[in-house]
């Protein structure tokens, strides 16, 4: 694919990392919305020095020790432009593909496993985590564990496959938190947090999707799908845009969401996006 047709596409549809979170109150640990658009003070425990329950489930999952993501040898197919319903078997192709190799994952681990629900839609909905938040194009609902992706008719007319893959594998990144455990942490550390907290672990969250979408793309590395050059400037995009039109660093910079892309991507293993154990330095 032609780097225009992709730049184009990725502009209009991949604005990537860039993920919204609901600002929940903080005496509430009732998630929000996980939205996305296409390519955005220590935790108080209960007593001085207690440890936070259910901590070691982001810091040290089981995950992180199952090695390379399975590669289930996915193809999706071709993406043809201004075909709604070769969009929507796309996505299906690419779900269908993000199951098997998580699932896989979570049996290595010894995990149970679920899969997501999937909803392609073509204008905004509320769901039961929400309203839809502005400016994004997809979302992940922890309540009915589904992933939500607004088509657009620009999207349809300009589509950019290897852009609509990486979104729709972070959405399923956030699922993965969801079912693993990790937002059992996140969500009780963020209710008790204050501001520059909520959003350091906003980050936390975040680059980690991110990560996991990347691990997932490099099951796809060299394929028509996954090429060197189109996913160097995916890459590059992120660095120089990622961070634009979000006024508060709940995303991470733009050179920490590519080199969190690249880090996912070159080792293939979730072991690699554990963002909750670095330096707060490396996520900002």
């Amino acid at each position: 694919m032609a780097l225009v047709a992709g730049m184009l596409a990725l502009a209009l549809a991949a604005a990537g990392l860039v993920i919204v979170l609901a600002d929940m109150a903080t005496t509430s640990t009732a998630p929000g919305n996980e939205a996305q658009q296409q390519a955005s003070p220590p935790a108080r425990a209960s007593g001085k020095g207690a440890p936070v329950p259910g901590k070691s489930l982001a810091t040290a999952n089981p995950l992180y020790r199952t090695g390379r993501l399975a590669d289930v040898n996915c193809a999706p197919g071709a993406l043809p432009a201004g075909s709604m319903s070769a969009y929507r078997r796309f996505l299906i192709r690419v779900t269908t593909c993000l199951n098997k190799a998580w699932g896989a994952q979570f049996r290595k681990a010894g995990m149970p496993f679920s899969k997501p629900r999937l909803r392609i839609i073509t204008r905004k909905v509320k769901t039961p985590c929400g309203s839809w938040n502005a400016g994004a194009d997809a979302v992940y609902c922890s309540t009915d564990r589904t992933m939500y992706l607004m088509i657009s008719k620009d999207q349809v007319r300009n589509p950019f496959p290897l852009g609509i893959t990486r979104l729709v594998a972070h959405e399923y990144g956030h699922h993965i938190q969801q079912i693993s455990g990790i937002w059992d942490y996140y969500w009780l550390v963020r209710s008790m947090a204050g501001k520059a907290r909520r959003l350091q672990l906003s980050r936390n969250s975040e680059l980690q999707a991110e990560c996991f979408s990347a691990v997932f793309m490099s099951t796809m590395r060299g394929t028509e799908l996954v090429t060197e050059e189109d996913w160097a400037y995916t890459v590059d995009w992120f660095k120089k845009n990622g961070a634009k039109g979000w006024p508060q660093n709940d995303h991470g910079r733009g050179p920490t969401q590519a080199a969190w892309m690249k880090r996912g991507f070159n080792r293939g293993t979730p072991g690699a996006c554990n963002t909750w154990s670095v330096s707060p330095r490396k996520t900002l």
